[in-house]
């Protein structure tokens, strides 16, 4: 069960998509919230809104500088864009983040003896060769890629939060991200479900790479957290990296065919070449999680896509884009 206890918990990179599902659900839980984030991909009206349910402090900063925060329980590190199209933009900092930001929470996370979970990624696997991919599998990454300086930041990330753990006993928990999806996203993101979703209520063409065939795994985000809090509250051995998704697999083009359902868009489909080192299968093998956590996604792909286009709608009608069919019930 999880803790729910008041607690003091800085969550970073909490104005993006995964970080402010955080920050709603542990302040609506009744704790005391400390959000820090550059602002570079996430907005301050979302977290203002969340404020109303309850004490929520907003730190404008880059974790790429020192932290310093005080009396802290916990710490989630959700700092660094997952969406390809930003964290490319400027991949020096991304790697930074990953690095030099892995170490200023770690000393933070030492000198208050707090818990810090890091959010690594699916693509510490790479390209993968082994299928679905258990967490004992190393990857197979290009470190010199466009991608690398995603990837390889955060194998590092990932060095240094279990060294942190074997040389000063810090409670550590990886968790191994794979695709999430749910409401907050942003819709120029740049991933794939929010790309659909958001060309469909336009009635646009949907972009689908490569052929459409290769695969991915979507946990709807209300899953994830729930992982990620219960990942939380395991004992101090229990430090991971852990798989944290959902093991059904889709292709890329069910995944378009299914949102054009939903959306009951007049869209149709284009292709567009592959990305390089875009991997061609991705799903993962959760039996740990479910050993340690007692945790599996609960949420169907159709239900969570359901809540994720109506908040799509929301979104857009507020910005004056209505005269899509879903949305105007032509």
């Amino acid at each position: 069960m999880i803790d729910r206890g008041r607690k003091h918990i800085v969550v970073t990179g909490g104005a993006g998509f995964l970080g402010t599902n955080l920050c709603r659900h542990l302040l609506m839980q009744g704790h005391v919230v400390t959000c820090v984030d550059n602002f570079r991909t996430g907005g301050m009206d979302i977290l203002r809104k969340l404020a109303e349910l309850g004490t929520l402090n907003i730190v404008r900063q880059d974790i790429t500088e020192p932290v310093a925060i005080e009396n802290v329980d916990e710490i989630y590190n959700l700092a660094c864009s997952a969406s390809p199209v930003h964290y490319q933009a400027d991949p020096v900092h991304t790697l930074k983040t990953c690095v030099h930001g892995s170490l200023n929470l770690l000393e933070m996370a030492r000198y208050s003896n707090a818990r810090i979970f890091q959010a690594s990624t699916s693509e510490v696997y790479g390209d993968p060769e082994a299928h679905p991919q258990r967490e004992s599998y190393r990857g197979s990454v290009n470190p010199v890629g466009p991608r690398a300086c995603y990837d390889e930041g955060k194998r590092c990330a990932e060095t240094l939060f279990l060294n942190y753990h074997r040389q000063h006993k810090v409670p550590v928990k990886v968790g191994r991200i794979f695709n999430t999806y749910g409401p907050y996203m942003r819709p120029n993101d740049g991933r794939v479900v929010p790309n659909l979703i958001g060309q469909a209520l336009r009635n646009r063409p949907l972009t689908i790479y490569g052929d459409g065939n290769q695969t991915r795994s979507f946990c709807y985000v209300d899953d994830l957290i729930e992982a990620m809090q219960r990942f939380m509250a395991t004992p101090e051995d229990v430090t991971g990296p852990l798989n944290l998704g959902n093991p059904v697999e889709i292709s890329m083009l069910e995944l378009a065919d299914t949102i054009i359902d939903l959306t009951g868009s007049r869209s149709r489909i284009t292709f567009r070449p592959l990305p390089v080192d875009d991997p061609i299968r991705r799903c993962p093998d959760i039996s740990h999680a479910r050993e340690k956590l007692g945790w599996s996604p609960s949420t169907p792909l159709v239900e969570g896509l359901k809540r994720t286009i109506d908040y799509f709608e929301r979104t857009l009608m507020a910005k004056g884009h209505t005269h899509s069919k879903a949305m105007t019930g032509s």
